[in-house]
């Protein structure tokens, strides 16, 4: 946690969300010094009603009075629509800007990133922390701003109108504003520690509902049950130290001001009896006396939002500061609409931040011509996933180069670089949307005959014509209303549609039954066809239809060649040959 910053550091970054909408933040602005002059307003006609309407027994005095009265009313209710609809509108678009701008940001962060946090302590971020931004900015910042006018106003007119009164009441302003810092930087510190912990809930809850079957396939329903209310009573503590403080704060702002306002009244009504001050002299201070009381107490309510609203600013800074290590060159240079798809690997070296001294790639050398096929082969941890990370330069190598058509990827855009990659992983991805949402999730602008010919290609087209409304039919969060071998053929027709000159495939058939592999197998060897495609290979059978097989051992390459090379080649490729393959793998002179 980084350390705690006091609300006012909080202002320059919120000026900055504002500057867009400076037009209507001034209209605001005039709108609330207008109503806070009228609500002050409202204590000389309380004394017009009392000494010209109801002390001199005259009709027309008092019809007078009133018609005043109710003109101010009827002002401060027109000026309370514009502050209060411009305020808001403020506060909703000032949140929608910082919505999009976090995520902007993020979904353009490393992947990396995403192992350290959680998606739903960001979602929680993005969500949660912007609306309370948006209840302070469209409505709490305003209520304060009212409020201290009406303190102020409030103080002067006091001193106006009797000097010896309005001493009682300004002995009890620093009476009531000393609690309000004390207790202030308490209510912001627990503000945040609660909201870590509604993240961490979320999270929490997000993890176990995103795996609903293997929670309930084994059993873990009781365990996450008692996580999970872990989780939520640990923010209740929280939140209930922090209504502990805003009470306490409360109590003692309604004791003191109450307290001095009783005071003032017997004060007061000492002067009337004695004659020294009129009856509506004594009601407009009265009057006055009670918005100054109501101002404190509204502004030591709204503190207590505000000490929230800048830990929630800061959580939001901290992402927003998130640096992208992914770094857009200087000057990029451009890549053709069409490539040929070579890939020439200089001496690459790269190791994870959380094993910085392990080189997960250590020194690959290698090249790939346009149009091969090459199965990566090798034990968990031997460098194959992050091996095609770095061709989509998710991370950024220690040393050595990636060259594409001989040209340094670092020096690329990586949208560039990207546009002519498809991915096809083990487990498909799949949106929440639709099937056609999903094939063109790479081509938005992709053409309904376009759409067809790739789920043709991919041996997609037949099943998705059974599905109730085709291509408009949803398949659900994840794909989850598909089988695995559909949701894998859409995923190919994703890629097919994309039409890339390089193409990077992690075993896409390795979870699959023996019917949906056939299909997907037809499906990909169209896919492979006239690309130069890289395979992460986790079954060997897979692996003899490719043009030549590397061995990784420990980020290095071990051996390279063809299977049947390889078998008499390499004993590391030999051995896990026997292993999966048994006496077929063995070679016939053996």
């Amino acid at each position: 946690m980084s350390a705690e910053k006091p609300p006012v550091a909080m202002l320059g970054p919120t000026l900055d969300l504002l500057r867009p909408y400076r037009a209507r933040v001034a209209a605001a602005s005039v709108a609330l010094v207008f109503t806070a002059c009228i609500s002050l307003g409202l204590g000389q006609g309380l004394r017009l009603l009392v000494d010209k309407g109801f002390a001199t027994g005259s009709h027309e005095q008092l019809n007078m009075a009133v018609a005043v009265f109710m003109g101010l009313v009827l002002l401060l209710a027109a000026g309370t629509f514009v502050r209060f609809y411009l305020v808001s509108w403020i506060g909703e678009r000032v949140t929608a800007d910082i919505r999009r701008r976090v995520f902007d940001h993020v979904v353009g962060l490393h992947p990396g990133f995403f192992e350290t946090n959680g998606s739903g302590e960001i979602q929680s971020r993005i969500t949660a922390d912007t609306t309370l931004l948006q209840t302070v900015i469209g409505s709490s910042v305003s209520i304060a701003l009212r409020n201290f006018l009406i303190l102020i106003g409030g103080i002067a007119l006091l001193f106006v109108s009797n000097p010896k009164l309005t001493g009682i009441v300004v002995l009890s302003v620093p009476a009531v504003l000393a609690p309000i810092m004390v207790f202030g930087r308490r209510v912001r510190a627990l503000s945040r520690s609660s909201q870590d912990r509604l993240a961490d809930a979320g999270a929490y809850l997000g993890e176990a509902l995103g795996n609903i079957k293997t929670v309930q396939a084994f059993n873990h329903e009781d365990l996450d049950r008692a996580r999970f209310a872990g989780h939520v009573e640990e923010t209740f503590r929280v939140s209930v130290r922090r209504i502990t403080q805003r009470s306490w704060l409360t109590v003692i702002a309604i004791v003191l001001v109450l307290g001095a306002i009783g005071a003032m009244i017997w004060v007061g009504g000492q002067d009337v009896i004695e004659g020294r001050t009129s009856p509506g002299e004594l009601t407009a201070f009265v009057f006055y006396a009670v918005m100054v009381a109501l101002a404190a107490g509204a502004l030591s309510e709204v503190f207590g939002d505000i000490q929230r609203a800048a830990g929630a600013m800061e959580r939001l800074l901290e992402l927003l500061a998130e640096p992208a290590l992914i770094r857009m060159p200087e000057n990029p240079v451009p890549l053709p609409q069409r490539i040929a798809g070579s890939i020439a690997l200089r001496d690459l070296r790269f190791a994870y931040s959380s094993a910085p001294d392990r080189f997960a790639i250590d020194g690959i050398s290698i090249d790939f011509a346009p149009g091969s096929s090459t199965a990566l082969v090798g034990t968990s941890g031997a460098g194959k996933s992050t091996l095609v990370d770095l061709l989509l330069r998710f991370y950024e190598p220690v040393s050595g180069q990636i060259l594409i058509d001989d040209i340094d990827a670092a020096r690329v855009d990586p949208r560039e670089l990207r546009r002519h990659f498809a991915l096809v992983p083990q487990q498909p991805v799949l949106f929440a949307g639709s099937v056609r949402d999903n094939i063109v999730y790479g081509v938005p602008e992709a053409t309904d005959g376009d759409v067809e010919a790739a789920a043709r290609a991919a041996h997609a087209e037949e099943f998705i014509g059974r599905l109730p409304q085709g291509f408009g039919s949803f398949v659900g969060e994840g794909g989850v209303r598909l089988s695995g071998g559909q949701r894998q053929r859409i995923a190919i027709a994703r890629a097919l549609l994309r039409n890339p000159e390089i193409l990077l495939l992690d075993e896409a058939t390795s979870a699959l039954d023996a019917d949906s592999e056939h299909h997907v197998q037809q499906a990909l060897a169209t896919l492979m066809q006239g690309r130069t495609t890289i395979v992460i290979a986790h079954r060997l059978a897979t692996v003899r239809r490719v043009d030549r097989i590397v061995v990784l051992d420990h980020g290095r390459i071990a051996a390279t060649g063809t299977h049947e090379e390889l078998l008499v080649s390499s004993p590391l490729y030999a051995r896990w040959a026997e292993l999966q393959f048994l006496d077929e793998a063995r070679p016939a002179s053996a």
